[in-house]
């Protein structure tokens, strides 16, 4: 099976710097391809003559995170999709075997999900003492888009991840259109990522305000392409998002209206992609266990 690993990216330079040194010790490039798309950002182009291996993409003006990946991934030639983010590398020496060795023993598993390490640390050692202590594979329901992998017929038998959504939700759309196809994630814990965020540092810069915005207006079109009746699941989430949430902050309060108002103004175009699963693939996503963000 040859891979390919692909990143998009957009004003982290020295994120992403520090993801293709990490690759390109754990990889080997006669079998292996690593594909950027630089996201309307100017500065990342500096790095495109620092790492002549990586086949590099971009779109002068920034199309946001979903759509750059329905477009890179358009251009992948591996057999198998390794999906990673720009601050985010393998923990694992043999991932790529590993991943390979999980499809090859099961034909069914569309998508295999990584084990996320969320942190900036010293070293990989390091990262690896906040793993999981016992080894952990089950079936899920969704993946996180710092690291996954998905076999090459299974993407193209989908949409691919939305044109229609900007960022945060896009793994959920790829998700239950492949388990809808009749294929299963697998949470594979032995496969390791480290997520190289500050959380403390992100939630002081507001993007946790920035996240609740994005996430309540795609969830809402994420109902409304993929459920068959989404009234219902629509109104349930619009609840609790302001008991939990709008009620207590102003922020908040701010963003959920303006969410609704995002929502209403786009829904028309989204519908063009509506395409409702079955009612046993939404039984299948209930009945397994849901993955540790």
């Amino acid at each position: 099976m040859e891979v390919s690993i692909l990143i998009v990216t957009k004003n982290r330079l020295e994120e992403l710097d520090l993801t293709l040194n990490k690759l390109y010790g754990l990889i080997d490039l006669s079998v292996h391809e690593v594909l950027v798309f630089i996201d309307g950002c100017n500065k990342t182009e500096a790095l495109i003559s620092k790492y002549p291996w990586v086949q590099w993409k971009k779109s002068e003006i920034s199309i946001s995170a979903s759509p750059a990946r329905n477009k890179l991934y358009k251009n992948a030639k591996g057999d198998v999709f390794i999906g990673l983010d720009d601050d985010a590398h393998p923990l694992s020496k043999d991932f790529i075997s590993t991943i390979q060795s999980v499809f090859l023993e099961n034909e069914r598993i569309g998508i295999v999900a990584f084990q996320e390490i969320r942190g900036v640390f010293v070293s990989d050692q390091e990262a690896l003492q906040h793993a999981e202590p016992e080894v952990t594979k089950y079936q899920t329901s969704d993946f996180v888009g710092c690291g996954f992998a998905i076999r090459k017929e299974i993407y193209e038998k989908t949409n691919g991840f939305p044109i229609w959504m900007d960022i945060y939700g896009e793994e959920s759309c790829l998700a239950i259109e492949v388990i809808d196809l009749g294929y299963k994630i697998l949470y594979d814990n032995t496969i390791i990522v480290n997520h190289r965020v500050d959380r403390n540092k992100r939630s002081v810069q507001g993007r946790n305000y920035f996240r609740f915005e994005k996430q309540l207006k795609n969830t809402v079109f994420y109902y409304a392409v993929y459920y068959p009746y989404p009234m219902l699941k629509v109104a349930r989430l619009l609840f609790h998002n302001f008991i939990k949430y709008a009620w207590k902050d102003s922020r908040y309060f701010q963003l959920f209206w303006k969410s609704i108002f995002l929502a209403s103004k786009d829904m028309f175009y989204v519908l063009k992609y509506r395409k409702p699963v079955k009612n046993s693939t939404l039984q299948n996503i209930k009945a397994v266990k849901e993955i540790n963000y």
